[in-house]
């Protein structure tokens, strides 16, 4: 079973940044994807950054230019660097990490799970 840790959520003002990190118990490498999404209360959960086996990224529309997903296998962790937040950012983040992704799938309908992370952006 593998396990997903997220850190680095926490309350920020308008404007400022958060990193946030997910750490597997195994090795990322062999996930064919891995990524971050988010749920604010009262809507559905959306896609903020996935980045692909190969290291293609791709980004929510709401997050494009600010946000960045990136991973380092050697400590099977991946990495949200989160810019310029705005208040409606405001979730709870969570990571996934889908060891049997393939192209003509939606990214985050299956694999695994972390017990996500709040980011709260005040005005």
């Amino acid at each position: 079973q593998v396990q997903l840790v997220e850190s680095g959520g926490g309350l920020v003002q308008s404007g400022g940044s958060l990193r946030l990190s997910c750490a597997a118990s195994g090795s990322i490498s062999s996930f064919n994807a891995m990524g971050w999404y988010r749920q604010a209360p009262g809507k559905r959960r959306e896609m903020v950054a996935a980045i692909i086996k190969i290291g293609s990224t791709a980004y929510g529309d709401a997050v494009k230019g600010r946000f960045t997903i990136s991973r380092d296998n050697a400590k099977n962790t991946v990495y949200l660097q989160m810019n310029n937040l705005k208040p409606e950012d405001t979730a709870v983040y969570y990571c996934n990490a889908d060891p049997a992704w393939e192209p003509i799938l939606p990214l985050g309908r299956g694999g695994y799970w972390g017990q996500g992370t709040q980011v709260t952006v005040s005005s």
